[in-house]
C-alpha cells in the first residue's frame, strides 16, 4: 500500500467509518479551480472507498463559481450538495436561511482550533455556516534576485511608493521581465478586491456613514491614477483582463518581479511547477502611511445549501477535508509548503510548519486584517475588499467593469470613477439605503 492510501485510510474518524455499510450515493461539489481545490480532489477516491459516497465535482472559474452558486441557491436550483463560498457570501445566506447550519459537527472536529478571524467570517449571529479549506490574506511575493540586482532590500512593511519604484527598477522589457503583476480584471472578487484593498490605504472607502457612495473623492482618484500609472509602466501587457491564475502563472515564468496577492499563492511560487521558486521573499501588503495596509481577509470555505438531499454526507465530506487529519495527509505526501493554510490554529504552532519560509508572514497577514475597520474613516460596513451587504457583488463586478475598461485605456479614470459614482447611487437609492 503507497504512504498515501495508507494515511488516507487511517483518516477514519468523524463518523467515516459508519459511512462504508451505507448504499452508496453521490454528492455534488462546486468548486474553484485553484490549486489547493485541485489537489484535495485528487485525494477523494479513498474518501468514496472508505465511506462509499462518491463525489463530483463541477470546478469552474473564480467569476463563473460566483455566478453559478449564487444562481443556484437564490433559486433554489439544488444543483450542489457543497457549495465553495467565502467570507461575503456565508453570513447574509446563513441570515437568509439559505444554508445548512454548521452546529453539530464532531468533537474530534475541534471546531474551537478553527482560527477566529475565519470562524467569525463564516458565522452569523454566532453561528457557523461554512467550514474553511483554507483561510488567507494578502501580501508581497517578489524575486530576491531581481530585488537585488536592481540595488534595493524590500522592507518588511513597504510604501506603495516604494512598491512602484521597485517595480520600475526591475522592469526589463527586452527580456520579458515585468516589474509587478497586480489583478485588472473585471469582477469584485478578482480585479475589484483588489483596487478595494489599495483603496483602503490610500484613504478611500465605498460609503460614507450615511451610505453615499464615495466613488467622486480625491482619495478614489489618486487610488486609480496610482495603480494606472504604475501598471502602465511596469506591468505586464493586458494586465487589465489579468486575475489570480494568469498572474501567478506570469510569476512562476519568471515575468514578473512582485506580485500581490493571495498568501495562499506562496506554495505554488515556491513549488515545482515555479522556475522561480529559490528565489521568492515575501512582505507585508504595501500602505501609504495613513494607518491601514492593503491586504484583505478571506477564506474559501465548504457550505452545504438548504434543501440538499444529502446533507449527512455532505458533512461528512466537509469534515473530512477540513480537518486536521487532511492537512496532516498533504503534509506526508507533499509537505508541509502545500498544506491548505490560514484556517486553523494548530497549524501556526506547529514547529514543522513554522519552519515553511512564508507561514509566519501568512499569519501576520492575516491578523493584521480587520474586517470591523477597514477604512482610514469609518465606514457603515464590515468587509475589507467587500461591503457585507447583499447589494454589493452585483454593483460591485459592474464598478469593476468601468475600472478595466479605465486600465485598458478604453476610458479615462476620470470617466470609469464617475460612472462607479452614479452605479453606486442607484443601487443604494434603489435598495433604500438612502
Amino acid at each position: 500500500m503507497s504512504i498515501k492510501n495508507a494515511l488516507l485510510t487511517s483518516v477514519v474518524g468523524f463518523g467515516l467509518t459508519a459511512g462504508i455499510a451505507a448504499a452508496q450515493s453521490t454528492i455534488t461539489i462546486a468548486t474553484v479551480n485553484n490549486g489547493d481545490m485541485i489537489r484535495m480532489q485528487g485525494y477523494t477516491d479513498t474518501f468514496t472507498e472508505q465511506t462509499g459516497i462518491n463525489v463530483e465535482w463541477v470546478t469552474l472559474e473564480e467569476n463563473v463559481l460566483r455566478q453559478r452558486v449564487t444562481t443556484d441557491i437564490t433559486t433554489k436550483g439544488g444543483q450542489f450538495d457543497i457549495m465553495t463560498i467565502g467570507m461575503y457570501e456565508t453570513p447574509i445566506w446563513g441570515a437568509n436561511g439559505w444554508l445548512v447550519p454548521l452546529d453539530d459537527l464532531s468533537e474530534e472536529y475541534n471546531v474551537a482550533d478553527i482560527l477566529p478571524a475565519m470562524a467569525g467570517g463564516l458565522s452569523h449571529e454566532g453561528t457557523l455556516y461554512a467550514a474553511p479549506f483554507y483561510g488567507e490574506s494578502s501580501m508581497i511575493m517578489y524575486r530576491t534576485d531581481l530585488m537585488e540586482a536592481a540595488g534595493l532590500e524590500m522592507p518588511t512593511a513597504p510604501t506603495w511608493e516604494f512598491i512602484a519604484e521597485a517595480a520600475a527598477a526591475m522592469t526589463d522589457r527586452e527580456n520579458e521581465i515585468n516589474g509587478i503583476c497586480l489583478r485588472g480584471k473585471a469582477g469584485w472578487g478578482e480585479g475589484g478586491a483588489f483596487i478595494t484593498t489599495m483603496s483602503n490605504s490610500f484613504g478611500a472607502r465605498w460609503f460614507d456613514m450615511d451610505w453615499n457612495p464615495q466613488f467622486d473623492t480625491e482619495a478614489w482618484a489618486n487610488t486609480l491614477n496610482f495603480y494606472k500609472s504604475m501598471m502602465d509602466a511596469s506591468g505586464p501587457a493586458g494586465y487589465a483582463t489579468n486575475g489570480f491564475n494568469e498572474n501567478l502563472s506570469l510569476f512562476n515564468q519568471g515575468k514578473c518581479g512582485m506580485w500581490i496577492d493571495a498568501t495562499v499563492a506562496a506554495s505554488f511560487v515556491t513549488g515545482d511547477d515555479s522556475t522561480v521558486a529559490d528565489h521568492v521573499g515575501f512582505a507585508l501588503a504595501p500602505d501609504t502611511g495613513l494607518g491601514k495596509r492593503s491586504n484583505w481577509l478571506w477564506a474559501w470555505a465548504l457550505a452545504v445549501p438548504a434543501g440538499t438531499q444529502q446533507e449527512a454526507e455532505a458533512k461528512q465530506f466537509i469534515e473530512w477535508a477540513t480537518s486536521t487529519d487532511y492537512i496532516d495527509l498533504v503534509a506526508a505526501n507533499e509537505g508541509w509548503a502545500n498544506v491548505p493554510p490560514g484556517a486553523r490554529k494548530s497549524l501556526y504552532e506547529n514547529p514543522e510548519y513554522l519552519k515553511v519560509p512564508f507561514a509566519q508572514m501568512t499569519l501576520d497577514s492575516i491578523l493584521s486584517a480587520d474586517p470591523s475597520n477597514p477604512t482610514v474613516d469609518p465606514v457603515p460596513y464590515v468587509g475589507i475588499q467587500f461591503a457585507a451587504i447583499p447589494e454589493f457583488a452585483g454593483m460591485a463586478t459592474e464598478v469593476s467593469q468601468e475600472f478595466s475598461a479605465a486600465y485598458a485605456g478604453q476610458q479615462t479614470v476620470e470617466e470609469a470613477l464617475a460612472k462607479a459614482q452614479d452605479i453606486a447611487n442607484e443601487v443604494m437609492e434603489g435598495a433604500g439605503y438612502k
